[in-house]
């Protein structure tokens, strides 16, 4: 059985949800899972691997179902272990166990530092730390170039820098900074094609790529002329053409 709360901190309404008994039903450490950006939802799955635990999830604040009232858009760590820290507080089950992934690592060890007493162990995965590499400038250019293209462009192309980042090896040298950026995509359906076979696996596509289809004049071959038989309307394909690129 899950249930779901809202606890209101400094600055935000924060969403967690609790997998399982309070007290626990064995008497071991509530477990808590945490990531940023990522929220609750991304760890349904692992959390349904531990049925004999009390697992505690949680959208940091400004995601999912949690809000922010502090006017701010950036994540500060000490901030989220704030959250993280009020949350086990509310729990009322003494310190927990915890697995942190990514942001959410970094924010593990946050709480670590300010509340020791919080957490009995921690299992940090993959904590993007940028201070400790050896390029840690050129690491620090490569994530502020994420943030610039999620506000300039969206969180598609966003998503495509975060990955061409995270998928780099080795350290950020020029060649990094060098390379094209990722290919703009663009799924497109006609309107005559919706509810068909190809309609469809566009729309799927598009969803997929957490974008919604852009409509083209006519069906399947709509860009034919006369080398076609079947009717279609190539003039206004075109338009849409040039005003899509």
């Amino acid at each position: 059985m899950m249930t779901t709360h809202v606890l209101e901190t400094a600055g935000a309404g924060v969403a967690y949800d609790v997998r399982g008994p309070l007290p626990t039903a064995d008497g071991r450490p509530p477990l808590f899972m945490i990531g940023q950006p990522m929220t609750a939802a991304g760890f349904a799955t692992l959390a349904s691997y531990f049925p004999d635990r009390t697992v505690v999830t949680y959208d940091p604040r400004g995601l999912g179902r949690s809000t922010r009232t502090d006017g701010g858009v950036n994540n500060s760590p000490t901030v989220q272990a704030g959250d993280v820290h009020a949350i086990i507080g509310a729990l009322g089950a003494g310190p927990v166990e915890m697995f942190a992934s990514s942001g959410g690592a970094v924010t593990a060890l946050a709480l670590m530092a300010a509340y020791p007493g919080d957490v009995t162990t921690l299992v940090a995965h993959e904590p993007p730390l940028i201070p400790v590499l050896p390029d840690a400038e050129a690491a620090e250019c490569a994530r502020a170039a994420v943030r610039d293209a999620y506000q300039a462009k969206g969180s598609n192309a966003g998503m495509a820098v975060f990955i061409a980042m995270t998928s780099w090896r080795g350290e950020f040298t020029d060649a990094y900074f060098t390379q094209p950026e990722p290919a703009r995509v663009v799924i497109a359906v006609g309107e005559e094609s919706l509810g068909t076979f190809t309609g469809r696996t566009s729309l799927a596509t598009a969803e997929l790529l957490s974008q919604q289809a852009t409509v083209f004049p006519s069906h399947h071959g709509g860009f034919l002329g006369g080398e076609s038989r079947y009717a279609s309307q190539p003039e206004a394909f075109a338009r849409r053409l040039r005003d899509v690129l």
